[in-house]
């Protein structure tokens, strides 16, 4: 049996891209990760976004409903009294 010369140049080749695939792969779901980690931040921050917009929205129709009430209440409460007179026995 006749030995190759180049035989551990080919070893060095072949773990030299199985090295290369590991690491090209490592790389592949470090950028899915980023891309997922990205994606629930800005899910994370429209959902704040939305409760912000929904809770000042509501405060101001809260507000709106609470000037309308007290001002019908005053409307209400500033009907003429009626003049009391004394009796005479």
């Amino acid at each position: 049996m006749f030995l190759n010369p180049l035989s551990p140049l080919v070893f060095l080749k072949i773990n030299s891209l199985k090295a290369t695939i590991v690491f090209l792969t490592i790389l592949l779901l470090k950028s899915n990760l980023l891309r997922l980690k990205g994606g629930f931040i800005g899910a994370i921050f429209a959902l704040l976004l939305i409760s912000g917009i929904f809770a000042t929205t509501s405060l101001a129709v809260g507000t709106l409903f609470y000037a309308y009430r007290v001002k019908t209440k005053s409307e209400q409460k500033e009907e003429p009294i009626q003049e009391l007179e004394t009796v005479n026995i």
